[in-house]
């Protein structure tokens, strides 16, 4: 159960890498002319900012669907490792906890990266900035209703072999489009898919 909770902006974090030369006028007098009908564009080197040299080749580059530092989807789902994880306002030891995790394996959607840390939530969008050693890439999936029949196959006609209670945290398996097999308690069965919490609606899994 978690036990605190508080409203928060999003941090980001950026790195800028600006790399520039500036020759001197003297020099640009020695450089080849234009060719015949290419535009002239002078720069004065005293309005030249960091701003203005920033990549644009580069930002056009990455994917805003995937995380800066691992190269993994954006948003993705995890799980916490231990019994206890301490949600940040920002992304370093420095920043104040905001939100404590306290449940071992509990799903964890990561919406955002930045070193070492990720910036997680849970199913109501609470969270914060995490250290990703806190953090499993086993999945793992939060039961939204009561007792959710677990049945022996992908169909609503199969035989019930178990019953999961609400908010109960079930090892996530395969997923076909409308199914998704779980475990938990000994027990394995076949729960519909819009029943969890940690998975997306069109994710499918082998």
């Amino acid at each position: 159960m978690i036990t605190a909770r508080a409203a928060y902006p999003a941090i980001r974090g950026a790195v800028l890498a600006v790399a520039a030369a500036l020759a001197a006028p003297a020099a640009m007098a020695q450089q080849d002319p234009p060719a015949e009908g290419a535009a002239t564009i002078q720069i004065d080197p005293r309005q030249v900012t960091a701003d203005s040299l920033i990549s644009r080749n580069q930002a056009a580059q990455r994917d805003p669907n995937r995380g800066p530092v691992t190269n993994l989807p954006l948003p993705r789902y995890v799980s916490l490792k231990g019994s206890e994880g301490n949600a940040r306002r920002g992304p370093s030891l420095s920043h104040r906890i905001d939100w404590v995790f306290r449940h071992a394996g509990m799903p964890l959607r990561v919406v955002a990266e930045f070193g070492h840390w990720r910036r997680v939530e849970d199913r109501d969008g609470a969270g914060g900035w995490v250290h990703y050693s806190l953090l499993s890439g086993v999945r793992t999936a939060l039961v939204m209703d009561d007792m959710v029949e677990l049945r022996a196959r992908a169909d609503t006609n199969a035989a019930v072999v178990a019953r999961a209670e609400r908010g109960a945290i079930v090892r996530l398996h395969e997923c076909g489009v409308e199914w998704c097999r779980v475990s938990g308690g000994g027990e394995k069965g076949w729960v519909p898919k819009p029943v969890l919490w940690g998975v997306d609606p069109q994710e499918l899994r082998d």
